[in-house]
């Protein structure tokens, strides 16, 4: 007699049963450093690479030092083995003035100019970066739901979007950062990421897919997705966290309009932690979560 095998567990579908929230999940950040690494990516990507050690030690430390992010990126499809490949500092500012600064290399020594890239001013006037995590080593949902969002991305700006290694939250890939911009989209697929991006580049984040901005805390980010909800969609520095306090597991925040036209919020936020769930395809140990009950919302 025979058995039929369980089902795969996917930590993604998982997740959509449950109805995992969205809102404030987006991790912290303003500073993302690329590198296009066409070999195989390790599952811990960046530091799993074998460097020129002096190099990587020098990259990872400046890296550190300032809190940046660094992501392994490569175009989707075919790549000319010829090709330079580059690299990327971006900075992130709260004024929208954000600022890159990109690079070429073929020896692991040319990367320590990165070293030097993150404390230099970089350039504005760049166009943002799409950022589709496919990292499968990391979480096999990244890849199967994380590749075709980058194919039907790629298909329609193919100079903006890269595959990149684990930006976090697996559970809700296809997950696409837009960098540096600093805007978490999540539970996308092909068709949803590319309205969803269409109407980000027009400067009109939808709150639909929105996991957060990451410059904000994640009861700041769920206030703003909820500000948005009742609101409607609005350019990325549309609004500003005028005011926040908390108290334990509740905070209070105003929400204020910076354009004519905007109106302010006073919202009020609870947290409250999820039972331990498996929350990752990889992960085998449960483990729980944090999430965010907007309790009021109320013009002001």
């Amino acid at each position: 007699m025979t058995t039929t095998p369980p089902p795969r567990f996917s930590c993604a579908d998982a997740a959509r049963r449950r109805g995992d929230a969205l809102a404030g999940t987006a991790p912290y950040g303003s500073i993302w450093v690329l590198v296009e690494y066409h070999g195989g990516w390790p599952a811990n990507g960046f530091d799993g690479l074998a460097l020129e050690p002096a190099t990587k030690a020098r990259v990872y430390a400046a890296a550190q030092s300032l809190r940046a992010r660094i992501l392994l990126i490569r175009r989707h499809g075919r790549r000319r083995p010829d090709a330079p490949r580059r690299w990327a500092v971006l900075h992130g500012k709260p004024d929208g003035a954000h600022r890159q600064r990109w690079g070429t290399w073929q020896r692991d020594e040319d990367l320590a100019a990165i070293a030097d890239a993150l404390v230099a001013p970089g350039e504005t006037g760049h166009p943002p970066v799409l950022l589709v995590c496919t990292h499968g080593v990391h979480d096999t949902c990244c890849a199967v739901r994380g590749r075709p969002v980058g194919r039907a991305l790629s298909e329609r700006w193919p100079e903006l979007v890269w595959e990149c290694t684990h930006v976090g939250g697996d559970r809700f890939a296809a997950n696409v950062l837009v960098a540096p911009d600093g805007v978490y989209y999540g539970n996308l697929d092909a068709r949803t990421a590319l309205t969803t991006v269409e109407e980000h580049l027009a400067d009109r984040i939808h709150p639909a897919h929105l996991r957060g901005y990451t410059d904000l805390p994640p009861a700041q980010q769920a206030a703003l997705s909820a500000v948005l909800h009742r609101a409607g969609p609005a350019g990325r520095h549309a609004y500003t966290v005028q005011r926040a306090t908390r108290d334990g597991d509740r905070w209070s925040l105003r929400i204020a309009g910076r354009a004519p036209g905007l109106s302010a919020y006073d919202v009020d936020v609870r947290s409250q932690r999820t039972p331990a769930l498996r929350l990752t395809c990889n992960g085998r140990a449960p483990s729980s979560a944090l999430t965010y009950e907007i309790t009021r919302l109320r013009p002001v």
